[in-house]
């Protein structure tokens, strides 16, 4: 019983092997020149400023509607494979299920538009 599963101990040691020796070699064969400017923070070519008022560092509603924009069409794709690899096995019926949520998909797309959501300003 556990000779079966020695084949997956046998990968799991080597990948571990492979991700500690490629650690090694990249920081012992790696250039290496840090100074300050590498070493500050960078964000989008925005110089962070360090704030203590909590009411400066609050998320803007376009953040929130770019995450439901993602989260919206991640769903989206990871539902439409399975879908599409069953659909002649599912019929009528999986057309009509799968045409209700890509209606729904449109109009979270449609809401995402109209709140501004694509506009990048």
């Amino acid at each position: 019983m556990l000779a079966d599963y020695l084949p997956l101990f046998v990968l799991f040691v080597l990948a571990l092997a492979f991700v500690g020796l490629s650690l090694l070699v990249a920081s012992r064969l790696g250039p290496s020149a840090p100074n300050p400017t590498k070493n500050a923070a960078y964000e989008s070519g925005i110089i962070p400023e360090r704030v203590n008022d909590v009411r400066a560092s609050r998320f803007t509603v376009k953040f929130y509607l770019v995450a439901m924009l993602f989260i919206i069409f991640d769903v989206e794709a990871v539902f439409f494979h399975p879908w599409a690899v069953s659909l002649r096995s599912l019929g009528w019926y999986g057309l009509v299920v799968m045409a209700i949520f890509v209606a729904l998909l449109f109009e979270s797309y449609y809401y995402i538009l109209r709140r501004g959501g694509l506009d990048w300003d």
